[in-house]
């Protein structure tokens, strides 16, 4: 069993009581329909009439089962229907929906999300991540983290969330890569496509991010890959 870390508390002057400690209660600003730009990929609001034919193609190829095993919905029939899913996500709020854009190709490659937006609270989530054939291990896909995370603390949000199928095993890898902490199991938490989901729980707080980018920005600087783009060290050597 993992070891309990008591949050940090004050004492309350009539009960005598632990209490939480006194924040800043301001409310962070909703994030925007903008242009995320990084080195190896763009992110850019999600458009059906921009993006729909060059995701569908990197995402329904010969692993598009595995692409598409863990999210909500299954692989598509066809070119028209994939199109008229992109054109509902790109219309939403929450989740707010991001093109990922291959700066090479100029390509839309995958996509990703913030969503359960909470500027009250200042707590965010990123998900329905789709990493399309052309994204996956790269560059690119860490970085696509890297802008997104950046962005969100530098909104103010105090807790960044990574949730995912407690299964999924490659998406658990990532969020303790990218530097999230676990935090546990909401047993039979979703029903998603006739199945039971159990979701593991991943967080990063605003205290943890200064390490985090600075680690991010390390990883992906131009000296840390060789001429065929093989990363010389790892992203956890920089934490």
């Amino acid at each position: 069993m993992d070891e309990f870390i008591a949050p940090a508390f004050t004492l309350d002057p009539i009960s005598a009581l632990p209490i939480g400690v006194e924040v800043d209660t301001h409310p962070a600003p909703r994030p925007e329909r903008i242009v995320l730009e990084g080195q190896y990929v763009r992110l850019e609001p999600l458009s059906a009439t921009n993006h729909s034919e060059e995701l569908y193609a990197a995402s329904h190829g010969k692993d598009r089962d595995v692409i598409w095993q863990y999210l909500f919905e299954a692989p598509f029939l066809d070119l028209p229907s994939f199109r008229a899913h992109i054109e509902r996500k790109a219309a939403l709020d929450d989740p707010l929906f991001y093109a990922v854009i291959d700066k090479k190709s100029n390509k839309a490659i995958g996509y990703a999300t913030l969503m359960r937006i909470d500027a009250v609270f200042r707590v965010i989530e990123v998900g329905n991540i789709m990493y399309g054939t052309p994204l996956q291990k790269t560059p690119g896909a860490t970085e696509v983290q890297y802008l997104l995370m950046r962005y969100v603390f530098e909104l103010g949000y105090r807790r960044y969330e990574w949730k995912c199928n407690a299964l999924n095993a490659p998406s658990r890898r990532a969020a303790e890569r990218f530097g999230f902490s676990f935090e546990g199991i909401f047993r039979q938490h979703m029903m998603i496509r006739g199945r039971n989901r159990d979701t593991a729980w991943y967080s990063i707080l605003d205290s943890e991010w200064a390490r985090q980018k600075d680690a991010f920005e390390a990883w992906l600087s131009p000296w840390n890959f060789d001429r065929e783009g093989r990363q010389v060290k790892r992203l956890d050597e920089f934490k």
